[in-house]
């Protein structure tokens, strides 16, 4: 019984370091040197290999190496095999560092006072209380539902929005579409960490913008594709939305010549807001497969219809 590691080489020697460890009954082993296909079981990776059932024939599980799956074609996957995000420690703490950097920073004006250093000019702004800054996150899964709780932790009037119910305290929860105007009328910072979806394609767009408060400001932490580029620009230079913090486009990297690079109401950042660790990632895939083995739920099993 083998697993194959498809991904980053660097990152799969430190895999193999903790299955050697951890799963000696393993045999653990880094793409392209498979061994024998009939013995593979499990494979994580960021992009499968073509002909996946064809290649490797008795795989029971498929592991993404990143908290999101919409890199998988799902169409040329075996239809009935299971296929699991990555939940991992490492990925929920750099996302709620990130996602707190980038509240806070606008927050307390840091585009503005950026701006002013670049003109040397010395103006204190005035400081609203967090208690009076209202944060609304859209997405209530493992990595929305941390953030908030450390957003609470600052004072910040919070909200969330997603498409099932959610409970969570503290949090004013919005769900489905009908919700969704008076989620975004209350929202001064709101931030994206839903999955990509057929649905989510496109949806930070120009009727999502004007449903926003004056002034609002976005922090976008999900997928490029969600945004809807030549709106958000519209809606900064038209002054309603005030500042933009994104760290995922579309495409990624970005060309040279794009216009987010040089707007003065973009901060950009190259897709790092959060990353696999690869210690407890491995950590994480083992206590998987050893509830795989005994029949129990496996964490962050995808719902093929949802897309996550």
């Amino acid at each position: 019984m083998s697993f194959v590691y498809k991904s980053d080489p660097v990152r799969g020697r430190i895999w193999a370091e903790v299955f050697a460890r951890e799963a000696p009954g393993i045999d653990f082993r880094i793409w392209p040197d498979i061994g024998d296909p009939g013995a593979v079981r499990f494979l994580a990776a960021w992009e499968p290999p073509q002909g996946l059932a064809d290649r490797l024939p008795r795989l029971e599980l498929l592991f993404s190496t990143g908290a999101g799956v919409d890199q998988f074609d799902f169409a040329a996957l075996p239809p009935d095999l299971p296929v699991v995000r990555m939940i991992e420690p490492g990925i929920v703490a750099g996302m709620v560092e990130y996602v707190c950097w980038a509240v806070l920073g606008l927050h307390r004006d840091m585009p503005r006072y950026q701006a002013q250093q670049c003109e040397a000019r010395w103006q204190a702004l005035p400081v609203q209380p967090a208690t009076r800054r209202s944060i609304g996150v859209l997405g209530l899964g493992s990595l929305g539902q941390a953030v908030l709780k450390q957003l609470r932790g600052f004072g910040f009037d919070c909200a969330a929005w997603s498409r099932s119910r959610h409970q969570l305290d503290g949090v004013r929860c919005h769900a489905g579409p009908e919700e969704l105007p008076a989620f975004l009328a209350g929202t001064q910072i709101l931030v994206c960490l839903l999955p990509l979806t057929e649905d989510t394609r496109g949806f930070l767009d120009a009727s999502l913008f004007a449903a926003l408060p004056q002034g609002a400001c976005l922090v976008h932490v999900g997928r490029g594709p969600q945004l809807v580029q030549h709106d958000l620009l519209a809606a900064l230079d038209a002054g309603h939305i005030a500042h933009a913090v994104l760290d995922v486009t579309e495409p990624e990297p970005l060309p040279a010549e794009h216009p987010f690079w040089r707007h003065p109401a973009i901060s950009l950042t190259p897709h790092i807001a959060s990353m696999t660790q690869p210690e407890t990632a491995a950590l994480a895939v083992i206590e998987n497969l050893r509830r795989h083995a005994t029949g129990q739920p496996l964490h962050g099993l995808v719902d093929r219809r949802l897309g996550y």
